[in-house]
């Protein structure tokens, strides 16, 4: 079973950066797609940022494409999410997700879920 926990997420002003970590544990996690989703306020959770397993090839939503950047450090077992010229509409919690063939940009493509982190874009 693949346990996963989120840090890193806070307040920060329009423009800044954040760097979001999920570390696993349970089992490693490059035998997974890994992906970061995030749930804004009043909105359904979509996916923003995947990871392949079998490759590493990342892949963006278009609104985040150029801002974000996703990586793997498999010594630590952990998935990054770095986040530049953050924008208010980045707000939302952000989670992390792993399992399934490959990456998906739907909910039930995963099958395990860390708790989520808040961040909040504002001035």
């Amino acid at each position: 079973q693949l346990q996963l926990v989120e840090s890193g997420g806070g307040l920060v002003q329009p423009g800044g950066s954040l760097r979001l970590s999920c570390v696993a544990s349970g089992n490693t996690l490059d035998d997974y797609p890994i992906a970061w989703f995030r749930q804004g306020p009043g909105k359904e959770r979509e996916g923003v940022s995947c990871s392949s397993s079998w490759d590493g090839s990342p892949y963006y939503i278009d609104s985040v494409r150029g801002r974000f950047t996703i990586s793997r450090d498999n010594a630590k077992n952990t998935v990054y999410l770095q986040m530049n010229s953050l924008k208010p509409e980045d707000t939302g919690v952000y989670y992390c997700a792993a399992g399934g063939p490959k990456c998906s940009w739907y909910v039930e493509g995963y099958d395990y879920w860390g708790q989520g982190t808040q961040v909040t874009v504002s001035s």
